[in-house]
């Protein structure tokens, strides 16, 4: 077989990346995950009767920890439907308060400034209200502790990306509080996206020269999709519990200017691609879509196949929404396509 030069060099540039899947022998199959589902009114409550549907599966986990992590998605936007609330947070505090000791940390990276966006989202008055439980706030990228993974740049190149330190700890119980929400080159966003573009760091305001490994992880549709994969495999032994708040939803123009959709859920499981699987079903998409998704179930990193899947609690068909994509959805179903000289940019 004949292979074009330039093949020749989008195989050299990747291989260091792919490296980590070629390294061990491949992954088994995930077994059966667990997955709960909770309907109701209160969304605080949500999250606390959520976690409690898996308890016996995350008091051995807790026990073993000297801190839990919080990985909330605080993207410091005006629209506050696209951040973790409050109250999600104040709900797996609740859960905690009775079974953990230790300190709880609230950790994010977000794009522009995070502890404005704790400010803005009320975070503040959170940690002081909730004292006894040793709440504090961190911004991984004033921390500036990292490792670094290779990625895939928007040419195809293994690029060095730093991610927050933090997410690697074995010290931590890793929670993931996530949202329903469409995207905007992934097709939705909800508990891998959340940590996967949560990890990577950027410089601060004033410094110099400015620079953001966000920009590294997401950019192109194939590529995009790829990085989450290779992110995902990185951070997945250090994973703790997924927590999905549902209970209003964003579509339309998501991660950050969509509106919202009244589905009032919340999923859980220590599965992170199990627990986006129901989430990927309760908003009426079709789980081919997302590729990153897929290729963590292809992997082994979790449970994607339905079947598999044990959904305690509501029944999906009864909670399910259709939920109105973004406009550039065929764009970002590009992924499966077949390769063209360059993937369109967007996002």
């Amino acid at each position: 077989m004949k292979i074009s030069r330039r093949a020749m060099l989008q195989l050299t540039a990747l291989a260091p990346a792919m490296r980590p899947l070629f390294s061990q022998a491949p992954a088994p199959p995930a077994a059966r995950s667990t997955v709960s589902l909770v309907r109701g009114e209160d969304r605080r409550a949500m999250a606390t009767a959520a976690l409690q549907a898996i308890d016996e599966q995350l008091r051995p986990a807790l026990a073993a920890k000297k801190y839990v992590l919080i990985k909330p998605n605080c993207v410091a936007n005006p629209n506050e439907l696209s951040a973790t609330h409050a109250d999600t947070l104040h709900g797996i505090l609740d859960y905690l308060e009775p079974r953990f000791k230790g300190p709880v940390v609230v950790g994010e990276a977000s794009s522009s400034d995070t502890m404005q966006g704790y400010e803005q989202y009320g975070y503040n008055r959170l940690a002081a209200e909730r004292r006894s439980q040793q709440v504090q706030l961190v911004d991984f990228n004033r921390e500036a502790n990292y490792k670094v993974v290779p990625l895939m740049n928007y040419d195809l190149h293994a690029t060095p990306a730093r991610l927050a330190a933090r997410l690697f700890d074995p010290d931590a119980f890793v929670i993931c509080a996530a949202i329903l929400k469409s995207h905007n080159v992934l097709v939705a966003t909800l508990s891998i996206k959340n940590m996967c573009m949560g990890s990577p760091l950027h410089s601060l305001a004033g410094q110099t020269p400015r620079w953001t490994d966000k920009r590294v992880a997401h950019n192109g549709v194939r590529q995009t999709n790829y990085n989450m994969f290779l992110v995902a495999q990185a951070l997945k032994p250090s994973w703790g519990v997924a927590l999905i708040d549902g209970y209003q939803g964003m579509e339309g123009d998501g991660p950050a200017g969509g509106t919202p959709v009244d589905s009032r859920i919340a999923i859980a499981s220590t599965d992170f691609v199990a627990a986006d699987r129901v989430g990927v079903e309760a908003m009426g998409i079709d789980p081919a879509w997302p590729g990153y998704l897929n290729y963590c179930g292809d992997f082994g990193i979790g449970q994607y196949d339905l079947t598999k899947i044990d959904v305690r609690g509501a029944k999906i068909a009864d909670v399910q929404r259709k939920y109105q994509l973004h406009k550039d959805i065929e764009r970002e179903l590009q992924w499966m396509g077949p390769m063209q000289e360059l993937p369109a940019r967007i996002g």
